[in-house]
């Protein structure tokens, strides 16, 4: 039988502090590259997950969707990500109609593809989505691979069971 105190026993404080480093290193280059991916496109959210079907056949839920900062403005038939204020998750649909105000800013009417109405009645009041609420535009996806986090965020447990599989290997890997 696996005697887990015996492992422990056997692991040395070097070892233990070689194996806690080399996570903090894994954990720091993610954060690293996400930062780094964050600055290249020029928004703070460069990918995002598509968590329902309002956008299909364009895109499905489980997609991941690659985004960036557009430089000027949104033309009819782009795809923006955008914050609701007051709202936590991003709403990525498709734009139908742009405005531009006196002072320079521009309003959006949006809507999914796969919805039989304009997005006017997720604005929270307002009547148009401002350019400002605009996280970036999508510029490409791959299909399914976001199933992972919405199963993570679906189901708890498993986020910790991972996590607590992933601490185990890295304490009990020897090198």
């Amino acid at each position: 039988m696996f005697d887990l105190s015996q492992t422990f026993r056997t692991l040395s404080v070097r070892a233990t502090l070689w194996q806690a480093l080399n996570f903090l290193t894994v954990i720091s280059t993610a954060l690293a590259m996400w930062k780094g991916l964050s600055v290249i496109t020029n928004t703070e959210s460069p990918v995002v997950v598509v968590l329902s079907g309002s956008m299909e056949p364009a895109f499905y839920r489980g997609d991941l969707l690659f985004l960036s900062m557009p430089d000027g403005k949104l033309q009819v038939g782009d795809i923006p990500v955008f914050k609701v204020p007051g709202a936590d998750i991003p709403i990525v649909h498709r734009v139908l109609e742009t405005h531009d105000t006196p002072d320079g800013d521009q309003l959006l009417l949006t809507k999914g593809d796969n919805n039989d109405a304009d997005d006017i009645a997720l604005y929270n009041g307002a009547r148009w989505m401002k350019r400002k609420n605009v996280v970036g535009r999508v510029k490409g996806y791959m299909p399914y691979v976001g199933y992972v986090t919405i199963a993570l965020n679906d189901y708890p447990k498993l986020k910790y069971l991972l996590l607590g599989g992933m601490g185990l290997s890295i304490l009990f890997q020897k090198e």
